[in-house]
């Protein structure tokens, strides 16, 4: 099964492609990085460029299952802020939908809690997890990359979960 794990931003988008083997058990990164919308562009650009480089990326690896994270945003960033973060997350859902890829979505604390065993892990933190649980060295890394790697393997861990329970 291949997983494409999507952090959403309009400014810095993170992707990532995970593969897990038939037994479940072994996840392997294929791929990881970021897309640019590019700051001194107005909205609608930047999603249209958004849209285009994943929708790439989807084409490339086509995988089976979208893992994206749920929009939040401090209060501190405002309203503003929510609103442009879902947007984003909105073209990652419509790349999933065109292509008929199921949709499974993991709030920032989810994610967190399953790749750093602490829901309030800093973001460096989730990226020393995500290095040491795929074992991906010390390359160099943007944090929203990492942090799509994590909301991925988020979602391996839910559906090892649920095999386990069905298993049962």
């Amino acid at each position: 099964m291949r997983i494409l794990g999507v952090d959403p931003g309009t400014q810095t988008m993170g992707y990532s492609i995970l593969d897990l083997d038939d037994d479940g058990e072994t996840p392997r990164c294929l791929a990881w990085g970021t897309f640019d919308g590019g700051r001194s562009k107005e909205i609608a650009e930047r999603l249209h460029l958004l849209h285009g480089e994943l929708q790439a990326l989807a084409d490339r690896w086509t995988p089976d299952q979208l893992a994206i994270e749920e929009p939040f945003v401090a209060p501190a960033r405002g309203a503003k802020s929510a609103i442009a973060v879902g947007q984003a997350q909105a073209v990652a859902l419509l790349v999933a939908a065109r292509a008929g890829i199921p949709i499974h979505r993991y709030s920032p604390a989810t994610v967190k809690s399953a790749v750093a065993n602490y829901g309030a892990g800093d973001k460096a933190q989730v990226q020393r997890s995500v290095r040491i649980l795929l074992g991906l060295g010390d390359e160099p890394m943007a944090e929203d990359a990492s942090d799509a790697i994590a909301i991925a393997l988020c979602h391996v861990q839910t559906l090892r979960t649920a095999a386990r329970l069905s298993a049962r």
